[in-house]
């Protein structure tokens, strides 16, 4: 007994599974993660180095190129990328896909823990962290006044910090824009001086002071007992006493020669809200979890915390991520209906009986498919919502065939229990076959290799699920339901949309399929012009890897003069935020000075503090659609484009992979001032293309520093060491952390070590600074070292360990990057760059390489082979196989076609398209070729059991086409640029392969037809 058999026989069981398996699908979609993008796990750890004062090339010698020496002996290494500026270096180690993550993060910490020893003792911080998507922000307060001090404001972010951290699907609460307050210690290095005391005593003394270590633990009796030393400074008291000098008699307090107290550090941060003063606090959400559930746990605390802000501090809530994944869920959700009722309306052929059992199909195949989604780990996100979209149209493929056989069987005269069993036995090894198949196309997406297909796996994913179970249900429950609701003796001819269906078949495709198979040769040939053509449209529509973000949002870089201070940073971002107030069409913008604004976009990393920098976090009406946003981004690059003060980059989110810019070249050399001179001319062939704006060259201007140049052998002479006089410049300057200190309401603060000077230090503290000998003499510092400016790099770049000039450009609206690759690229290499300088594409054309490397191009061939085996099972010949693998070409002339016309490029998400649409044409030839296989071995003559079997079959082939291009016509629709052009193809291809292949397969079957064994 198989399984149909044991279905329709034993249908009181199946009945309950079914229902079991909708009520688990039902739960499921409630209760299992919800994203707005999939879950990326990326083999990627940035390694962030703050050594504060350090010019770039000191950086590379003492920080960057020690940990890149010893990360690069690690196993499974694919690349390392660093960037060192001032006083920061950041390495971005990668490892090949398909590593353990959290092991690999174990081993880049353990080795550069190993190595801290062999580092300057003076570095502020080292970080290895882990590239996680769920560190985006899903939420961004923003506490906004122009009165409140920021001491107040900053209780009340913390305030709000606390209660978020409650909340346990929430992670890394943050506060930007805050000045920390510090305990300063302001030494007069001149009352120092006359006292003999050397500057080491007092910063000793100050660490001693504050070591906090353990005494151990004794034993008194029965009991043990902790010991406890005196531990850190318990009050700013404990700090201004602090023994610094005890000798000759005298004892020397910290207050006898310095001033301390609270003080704001240095604002390195400014944020404002629609130019307004604010704070922020952001907070991410953990991994695995709901989003919607998270928000109906934040958002009542947010809201009655809000009651409680005094009434000069207004709090506002300008991004929550939620409502964005509320709306495109519910925007897709809205299409998926849609594409049901389409779905519908494509079925009225077979009846109402019939598109009832089809219809009860399409919720238990999903149902199935998203028990078996969820099992797999996969969240419901944008990307699996459209796999189950482009599956609605096709899971309903095997259970139409399924039916319009069985109702076949019963006007033929069979009772609906023997016709549901022969009809679907009969259709049931081609229903298998094309369920494979189609499973197949879309298996090289799931085994795409690096971030690009961890970012798409979840679509494939979903499809393959829906189609398998589809396949299960359409052996199962259609034929049970079919042997219970469907109508004996029914009308031979159908109901009025089927005749009339059948009436249109016979006056057109019968006939045309009769003249093609008289002349199957120029049939042929007509087809092999038409894929001809539409092979030539592909370097019409050009190439873009991924398209840009359709939401509501995007940024603008605003990129100061070399070496510009804060203030004035802080001047100009003003200038650019009056321009931004007068237009309607924005509803937020959140100016960053200083520092990026915190991470809301899964591929996009908040920039490290720059003086010289500022971003401004552009938000929309959240109505607003793509095209609105284009025009709006066109209409404000075109506004700042001969701002006279700074560069201002207008740019939208791209999907996809990280990338610095579409236009990336890397000059590669050891010299820098050789790849300097090297990446002006590369700039210059970048600038002399119209397609691209916003070229940025990081060598194309050196800065200068302040060197303060020690002279050794008079420093010898004297007594004075070159660390003490490195730390007098540092404490002078920036500052030394000696310790912190906790207040009663354990509010943490650094204490901080300076000279007296305003919160921004100036040329003039070099004057009356001194050192001390190693007897505690006062030596002026100008007897020791003179200040000198000289010129440095302001950026060095390394790749796997070599240097590299790095010239980046953003296209122009309606440009390509690969259209500019395919002019500068050949100019590029006419500059015959001299031995040990080379060039390589970086941006969109090195993403687009790691996409569709060796590694894809073998999950691809292995696709094919697969493919092909399938196929040979079924139909036990070559000539079977080919026959339908024919019919592949015809899908391509109308998703190409498709892509021309509505003037989408060919992309990623196209080429998935394609390769999906692929598995759905050689499903829809195997059904033509399995009945013609069959009808001949039955005794039907050869060009007989063509016609006919190209007749009976047609309707169901395009019943299937009619009802997934239904179902995919929303998502053609929805202005969301990473989805449309997937039906797009989808439906083109579905178009001219229903048409085309009719004539084909039947006219390919006829020259090459298989042997069949009666």
């Amino acid at each position: 007994m198989n399984l149909t058999t044991f279905s329709v026989k034993n249908y009181q069981f199946t009945l309950i599974m079914f229902i079991m398996v909708a009520v688990v699908g039902l739960v499921t979609l409630l209760t299992m993660p919800q994203a707005e993008d999939p879950q990326i796990n990326a083999p990627e750890y940035p390694v962030v180095v703050i050594y504060p004062g350090t010019s770039p090339k000191d950086m590379e010698e003492l920080v960057a190129k020690p940990i890149e020496n010893q990360l690069y002996e690690l196993e499974d290494i694919d690349k390392i990328h660093t960037s060192i500026e001032d006083g920061i270096a950041v390495l971005f180690v990668s490892f090949k896909y398909g590593v353990d993550v959290n092991q690999k993060l174990q081993e880049v910490q353990r080795e550069v823990n190993g190595l801290r020893g062999d580092l300057p003792k003076d570095i502020h911080s080292i970080d290895v962290s882990k590239i996680d998507p769920s560190d985006v922000n899903i939420l961004q307060v923003a506490f906004v006044s122009e009165v409140a001090s920021f001491k107040d404001m900053r209780t009340k972010a913390e305030e709000l910090t606390d209660q978020l951290e409650k909340i346990s699907n929430l992670k890394k609460i943050k506060i930007s824009g805050a000045p920390e307050d510090v305990i300063r210690i302001d030494i007069e290095l001149d009352k120092l001086a006359r006292l003999n005391i050397p500057l080491n005593f007092v910063i000793g003394s100050l660490q001693s002071e504050n070591a906090n270590i353990p005494g151990g633990s004794i034993n008194a009796g029965t009991k043990t007992f902790n010991v406890k030393t005196s531990g850190k400074f318990s009050s700013i008291d404990d700090v201004a006493n602090t023994v610094v000098f005890n000798g000759n008699g005298k004892i020397v307090y910290l207050k006898d020669i310095a001033t301390i107290g609270y003080r704001n550090e240095v604002q390195n941060h400014i944020t404002r809200l629609n130019g307004h003063r604010c704070i922020l606090v952001t907070a991410c959400q953990k991994s695995g979890a709901n989003i919607s559930s998270t928000k109906k746990e934040y958002e009542p605390v947010v809201e009655e915390f809000e009651k409680s802000l005094p009434s000069n501090i207004k709090m506002i809530k300008n991004f929550d991520q939620a409502d964005n994944v509320a709306h495109r869920l519910g925007s897709l959700g809205i299409d998926f209906i849609i594409a049901i009722l389409l779905v519908l309306i494509t079925l009225l052929p077979l009846g109402i009986r019939a598109s009832l059992i089809v219809m009860v199909s399409i919720p238990l195949s999903l149902a199935l498919g998203l028990v078996g989604l969820n099992a797999l780990g996969y969240s419901l996100n944008q990307l699996s919502i459209v796999g189950f979209v482009v599956a609605l149209g096709l899971l309903v493929d095997d259970s139409i065939v399924v039916v319009e056989n069985i109702e076949r069987w019963l006007r033929e005269g069979y009772s609906r229990t023997e016709a549901a069993i022969k009809a679907t036995k009969q259709i049931s090894l081609a229903v298998l076959g094309c369920t494979v198949t189609l499973a197949i196309a879309f298996m090289p997406m799931v085994f795409m290799p690096g971030t690009s297909g961890d970012f798409i796996r979840s679509f494939p994913t979903t499809v393959i699920t829906c189609v398998l179970a589809s396949m299960l249900v359409s052996l199962t429950v259609v034929p049970f339901l079919a042997s219970r609701i469907l109508k004996e003796h029914a009308n031979a001819e159908g109901n009025i949309f089927l005749r009339a269906l059948k009436q249109l078949i016979r006056n057109t495709y019968s006939k045309l399929m009769t003249k093609a198979l008289k002349r199957p040769v120029l049939t042929l040939l007509i087809a092999l012009v038409l894929f001809g053509g539409s092979l030539m449209l592909f370097s019409v529509i050009g190439f873009k890897l991924f398209p840009s973000s359709e939401k509501p949002i995007f940024i603008a870089n605003v990129r100061m003069p070399l070496q510009t201070n804060i203030q004035e940073s802080d001047r100009i971002t003003r200038i650019i935020e009056d321009s931004l107030k007068k237009n309607k069409q924005i509803q937020y913008f959140t100016s960053n000075i200083g520092k990026g604004n915190p991470e809301v976009y899964y591929n996009v990393i908040q920039q490290k503090e720059k003086s010289d920098f500022a971003q401004i976090f552009i938000q929309m009406h959240e109505n607003a659609r793509p095209l609105e946003k284009i025009k709006l981004i066109e209409q404000l690059r075109k506004q700042f484009e001969n701002f006279p003060m700074a560069i201002v980059e207008v740019n939208d989110f791209e999907q996809g992979p990280p990338v610095k810019a579409p236009v990336s070249i890397r000059v590669f050399g050891d010299n820098l001032d050789s790849l300097r001179q090297y990446s002006f001319d590369v700039e210059k062939i970048i600038r002399s293309n119209p397609g691209t704006i916003y070229i940025n060259n990081e060598l194309n201007v050196l800065k200068s520093d302040i060197k303060v140049n020690v002279n050794k052998e008079k420093a010898r002479t004297l007594g004075v060491m070159t660390a003490d006089i490195a730390a007098t410049v540092r404490i002078a300057i920036a500052g030394l952390q000696v310790g912190t200190y906790t207040d009663k309401e354990s509010n943490d603060y650094e204490v901080m070590l300076n000279v007296p000077r305003d919160k921004v230090p100036k040329l003039d503290i070099f004057k009356n600074l001194f050192v001390n000998n190693a007897n505690g003499t006062a030596i002026p510092l100008n007897q020791v070292a003179t200040i000198e400016f000289e010129t440095s790099p302001t950026k060095i770049n390394h790749f796997n360990k070599l240097r590299f000039a790095e010239i980046s450009s953003y296209t122009r609206k309606n440009v390509l990057a690969n259209d500019v690759l395919e002019d500068i690229v050949p100019k590029i290499e006419k500059l015959n760059l001299p031995k040990g300088y080379y060039f390589k594409l970086s941006g969109e054309a090195e993403t687009q390489e790691e996409a569709f490397g060796g590694g894809f191009m073998t999950v691809i061939l292995i696709t094919i082979f697969l493919f092909i085996a399938v196929l040979i099972l079924q139909f036990k010949n070559f000539k079977g196989t080919l026959i339908v693998l024919s019919v592949i070409p015809l899908g391509i002339v109308g998703g190409v076609s498709m892509l021309f016309l509505t003037g989408n490029p060919m992309s990623f998400i196209a080429i998935i398209g394609f390769i999906g649409l692929a598995g759905i044409e050689v499903k829809n030839s195997i059904l033509l070729v399995d009945f013609t296989n069959q009808l001949r071995a039955t005794g039907v003559e050869l060009d007989a059991a063509i016609e006919q079997a190209g007749e009976i079959r047609f309707l169901p082939v395009v019943l299937t086409s009619l009802t997934a291009i239904g179902g995919m016509i929303p998502l053609a629709l929805n202005p969301n640029p990473q989805i449309s052009p997937l039906a797009l193809v989808l439906i083109g291809g579905l178009i001219s392969s229903t048409l085309l292949s009719r004539i084909v397969t039947p006219v390919m079957y006829k020259l090459i037809a298989p042997k069949i064994e009666k």
